[in-house]
């Protein structure tokens, strides 16, 4: 009788814990300032926020909490969840775009690091303008703070990747 007491127990606490789980986004439509003159409009169909193991790809306008396991200096697990209901272990995303003016449209990033170490990732960012994947340098979190990283155009999705703690 212990036995299946702990099983069901054990089921249920599971199933909590997976009803936080948001692997998925929910289909929506995209528009924002491209330039001075233009607007960048796609519909984002209903896709999974990891394209791939440890590498997350935002859309402007998204914001996420990534929890993670940490096994030294290695994340050795993501996934985004509904609530941050394990801040200490719980990167705060937060991707958007500011256009006071047509003339100065700055999109941002602000990434919350909640570990006793230093934060290190990757990016990649795909702008209405190029068209094409390009490499943007990124500024290492310090532990528990937040970083602002802001650039002066437009950006439709960011891929953040090579997640480290230092």
């Amino acid at each position: 009788m212990n036995k299946i007491s702990l099983l069901a127990i054990l089921i249920f606490s599971l199933s909590l814990y997976s009803q936080n789980e948001k692997p998925k986004r929910a289909p929506f439509n995209l528009e924002i300032a491209a330039d001075e003159t233009h607007q960048y409009k796609m519909d984002v169909k209903e896709s999974p926020y990891f394209v791939k193991e440890n590498v997350i790809q935002l859309f402007c306008g998204e914001k996420v909490f990534v929890e993670c396991e940490v096994k030294g200096d290695l994340i050795s697990e993501m996934k985004v969840v509904e609530k941050n209901s394990n801040p200490e272990k719980t990167i705060i995303i937060e991707f958007s775009q500011k256009t006071n003016n047509r003339k100065e449209i700055n999109t941002t990033l602000i990434v919350k690091n909640p570990f006793s170490k230093e934060l290190h990732y990757e990016a990649l960012m795909f702008t209405p303008i190029s068209q094409q994947w390009k490499s943007t340098s990124i500024i290492p979190i310090r532990p528990n703070l937040e970083n602002f990283e802001m650039w002066p155009h437009s950006i439709i999705t960011l891929v953040l990747e090579n997640w480290k703690l230092k």
